[in-house]
């Protein structure tokens, strides 16, 4: 992007600018990240599908807690050339600043990933124990709130409740696991209608000028969320999946550390990855990602 007098940071996916207004413009590029690690090859359209599905979920959602999206049309930004406009189509939210909460908000339905390793370990995910007996992508009987650390560097880490509290205050952090859970609910079951299942998901969370509780940055995207294929679920062996698994499976094949820089990927890893993003684009919000493309509509 060009708009460099309002530049204020480039994370490991989105840039973000300081409107003349005040406002914030969050880009979603196409940059892809596994194992914290940015990789050096983009996946074409990726910021656009965040874009699009967190557009939708906003939408979706805004009856259970507001958000922090006011617009997405880049024609209305002050001072954009009709070429940078033609670049932020689609990838770009304008949006009310808020204080970001210091933690992730992860809430699972399915014991996967690093909850699956912590149960292995130690049968708790985040202060949270759980019996005996469950298997590597079981179903849990709940969801369960597992809050983690927001790593400036390096990993995220698994903290209690108890822990979060002391970050953010009791009466906050009781508001922000209910409104997670309710959220996770809510999106689980619009992707169960879609022949998805959500394994799990990461919200976050800020704080309005007025004290109210808001809900930011990306929402049920398959870079924040695990998204299975419901039809070819068994538990006990890994999924089917349209997220970034597939990218992870391939690198876990690879002799790297883990460590920057990345593997550069090949072509059908990046072509496989764009499809998943696309297919889980269309199956949850039942809109051609062709005609967003064009349109710049989720419809």
């Amino acid at each position: 992007m060009t708009l460099a007098p309002g530049f204020l940071r480039s994370g490991k996916v989105r840039d973000l600018y300081r409107l003349p207004d005040g406002r914030l413009l969050l880009v979603a590029s196409d940059r892809l990240s596994a194992f914290d690690v940015v990789l050096p090859t983009p996946i074409p359209d990726k910021g656009r599908v965040l874009t699009g599905l967190s557009r939708f979920w906003f939408d979706e959602t805004v009856r259970l807690i507001p958000n922090h999206l006011l617009g997405t049309d880049p024609t209305d930004l002050p001072g954009v050339t009709p070429a940078a406009a033609a670049e932020l189509r689609g990838r770009s939210m304008v949006c009310r600043p808020v204080r970001i909460l210091p933690v992730e908000c992860v809430v699972r339905g399915y014991l996967a990933g690093s909850g699956w390793k912590d149960y292995r370990s130690s049968r708790a995910i985040s202060g949270i124990h759980l019996p005996a007996g469950f298997r590597e992508n079981d179903h849990l009987p709940e969801p369960i709130f597992t809050p983690t650390t927001k790593a400036e560097v390096g990993h995220d880490e698994p903290i209690s409740f108890e822990t979060m509290t002391g970050l953010v205050g009791g009466a906050l952090a009781e508001q922000v696991r209910d409104i997670a859970l309710r959220l996770y609910r809510f999106g689980a079951g619009v992707c169960e209608r879609a022949g998805i299942l959500l394994a799990d998901t990461k919200f976050e969370f800020g704080v309005g000028q007025d004290g109210t509780l808001v809900l930011a940055d990306e929402v049920l995207t398959p870079d924040s969320s695990r998204f299975w294929d419901g039809a070819a679920y068994a538990p006990g062996r890994p999924q089917a999946s349209f997220d970034k698994q597939f990218v992870r499976d391939w690198l876990e094949r690879r002799a790297w550390d883990k460590t920057p820089p990345g593997p550069t990927l090949p072509r059908d890893v990046v072509e496989g990855t764009r499809a998943r993003y696309v297919e889980a684009f269309e199956r949850i919000t039942g809109a051609s990602f062709a005609r967003y493309l064009t349109e710049d509509v989720v419809a």
